[in-house]
């Protein structure tokens, strides 16, 4: 008997569950189907353009238009299998200046929740949490970010949920002995990039070379584990996503090729255009020819006008860079020339790099006198913008204090701005505590680290004609000198204020983890603000773990405040002590710090501490001698008790 169409209908969908994706561009046409846009994606010139040059910050994504299905159903762990590749290239207008390429991504969303530009590729919101939906992308990295474990700026990763990559693997192909060879993928070249994405093995292929050279028989990167079933849902988009912030860097895709059944097709890489740095050999070519032709008489007279145009040129050019306009006069201490400075980072060689990001790079420098600098070279677009940041930078400039990071002066070439700062040659704290650190901190080193940063912020707050607001207090901005003394650095987002002005209401930056609760429904920055996340760096800093800890999923997520507030609320808080440095601490010393970090973190900003409370249990010789109506605050801050609130209304404290 003939089964019924119905039977083979419902046979096939049980063997094929959905119809299999198998396409190829070589190019791209913006009024063809194939391709949805988000963002400042779009076509330009037959290619995809992700990022919009002319936008300070710009995002752009580029999605096949249907999902293509990863598993069976959403709790299947069996994942299914896709190939892909693509034609790649990321040009920056200025060769030496900060990017950070793109990415292939799979994404449940077109538009992932929070994404942001600039170095998180449109797609994250930021380095301590997960984004919102299931999210693998692997990205084509052409710039160094310390802050997420970047190895270098020319590298590819797996990042699962995040913007730190999980692995990662320098950027380059395996010729036939075994060697890897290099590929610069913001040069402009045109980067091949194969994709194999292994569902049954749970296994990710990543391979680039450059276009002319045939597809290498080893991966670049490679990468195997369960886990990549979490980060994958039943169906989801493929494509690509890029950012950018004031740096032009046009990232494109000429060519793209996907196939989930097998292989993707061969792409015709023969007549795809190429985006190089423009070259001067034809102007050069053209006055030659030009100088052939003119007679001898002619020949002297132009030769004589370039010379002087040459003198007038420079001329002018040292007066620009030499002269200080009058607004200049009313900041800073001192101004360093452009040439001394470039003398002292070695031509600002990136063997002289000590780290970059969205603010631009630091450079590591030694004056003519021995002494050592770190330059921190700022971009800015306008005159305008340049003299406000400027007048707000000076008043940092005048904060003299022992712990924190000294500013010496300045340098100003063009729209680009140079801050001078005292060399601190142990890097940041958050080194010395997370990571596996080649040398861990002990306790009495740590305990000292705090009372350092403690007595710079009440310094802040409290000691200085203006209230200063630092707003981004995390392990990672207190560096460490030459004796292992704590100092806070990175006043960029830093904002001032009268000691009897209200502050204003402002957008909210700053790092999650250590963001105070109240600024994500009043955007109002205050002292009470800045001690909140001092209690975070107390408590990461006496447990060695992170404010965020990620795990496999949203419910094994680990937020640090929460840990040790349950575990004092168990009468057991000292459990939540470092256990590598276990032996060095008095148990009664290491309750009080956990507990001082506990009331900085009160959820209620008028419950916690101010600075100068902080700092007399913390400078105090003896902890244990603390005030006795300060430890009876410590014990309600530290299980967020808020019942003798009255029913009033909470509003940030005005320290």
């Amino acid at each position: 008997m003939r089964p019924p169409p119905q039977f083979l209908l419902l046979l096939l969908y049980l063997v094929y569950p959905c119809f299999s994706v198998d396409f190829l561009f070589n190019s791209f046409n913006a009024t063809a189907p194939g391709v949805i846009f988000r963002g400042d994606a779009r076509v330009d010139s037959s290619v995809i353009l992700l990022t919009n040059d002319t936008n300070q910050y710009s995002l752009g994504r580029a999605f096949y238009p249907t999902r293509i299905q990863m598993k069976q159903t959403q709790n299947s762990t069996i994942l299914s299998s896709f190939s892909t590749s693509f034609v790649f290239s990321v040009l920056p207008e200025i060769a030496s200046s900060p990017g950070f390429g793109l990415t292939f991504v799979l994404s449940n969303w077109t538009d992932p929740p929070n994404a942001l530009a600039s170095q998180y590729f449109g797609l994250f919101s930021n380095a301590t949490v997960s984004s919102q939906a299931p999210l693998l992308a692997i990205e084509f990295d052409t710039g160094q970010n310390p802050e997420f474990n970047d190895p270098d700026g020319n590298h590819i990763g797996i990042d699962l949920n995040n913007i730190e990559s999980t692995k990662t693997a320098p950027a380059g192909y395996y010729n036939s002995s075994g060697g890897l060879v290099p590929v610069i993928m913001n040069n402009g070249q045109n980067v091949h990039a194969w994709i194999d994405f292994d569902g049954p093995n749970f296994e990710i292929n990543v391979t680039v070379a450059p276009i002319g050279v045939s597809r290498p028989s080893a991966p670049t990167l490679n990468y195997k584990n369960p886990v990549i079933a979490n980060y994958v849902s039943a169906e989801m988009y493929v494509g690509f996503s890029a950012s950018k912030t004031t740096w032009v860097e046009p990232q494109r895709i000429l060519a793209w090729s996907f196939n989930d059944t097998g292989l993707a097709r061969d792409i015709n890489t023969t007549n795809l255009p190429v985006f190089l740095p423009p070259s001067s050999s034809n102007s050069l070519s053209a006055g030659a020819i030009a100088g052939i032709t003119i007679g001898c008489s002619a020949f002297v007279v132009i030769l004589s006008f370039g010379l002087y145009r040459f003198w007038l040129n420079k001329k002018l050019k040292d007066q620009e860079e030499d002269e200080i306009e009058d607004w200049e006069r009313e900041y800073w201490p001192h101004r360093y020339s452009y040439e001394e400075l470039s003398q002292a980072t070695n031509g600002f060689s990136q063997d002289e790099l000590l780290g970059s990001g969205g603010f631009g790079k630091v450079y590591k420098g030694t004056l003519s006198n021995s002494t050592e600098i770190a330059v921190k070279c700022v971009n800015h677009d306008s005159k305008q913008g340049l003299r406000e940041f400027m007048a707000e930078i000076s008043s940092m400039g005048r904060l003299q204090h022992k712990n924190l990071v000294q500013m010496r002066g300045w340098c100003r070439k063009s729209n680009e701005l140079m801050l001078v700062y005292d060399y601190m040659p142990n890097g940041s704290l958050d080194r010395y505590i997370f990571n596996k650190p080649k040398k861990l901190l002990n306790w009495k080193q740590r305990r000292q680290v705090l009372a350092d940063v403690a007595e710079g912020l009440n310094y802040l707050h409290h000691g200085w004609d203006q209230v200063v607001i630092h707003r981004d207090i995390k392990s990672s901005n207190i560096l460490l000198d030459s004796e292992m003394r704590g100092r806070l650095g990175d006043f960029g987002l830093a904002k001032l204020y009268s000691h009897n002005e209200v502050p204003n209401t402002t957008r909210v930056v700053g790092t999650l983890g250590y963001l105070a609760p109240e600024l994500a429904t009043i955007a109002v920055p205050t002292a009470a603000s800045d001690v909140y996340s001092f209690g975070v760096v107390i408590l990461e800093v006496a447990s060695g773990r992170r404010p965020i800890e990620m795990g496999r999923d949203e419910e094994e997520d680990r937020v640090l405040i929460d840990c040790v507030r349950e575990l004092y609320v168990e009468g057991k808080v000292v459990e939540a002590a470092d256990e590598r440095i276990q032996g060095e601490y008095g148990v009664e010393e290491m309750e009080m710090v956990l507990k001082i970090g506990l009331a900085c973190c009160h959820p209620d900003p008028q419950r916690r501490p101010s600075m100068k409370e902080v700092v007399a249990v913390l400078v105090g010789e003896d902890v244990a001698a603390a005030p006795a109506e300060l430890l009876s605050d410590l014990a309600r801050g530290a299980t967020g008790d808020n019942n003798d609130d009255g029913g009033r209304e909470v509003a940030p404290s005005q320290h």
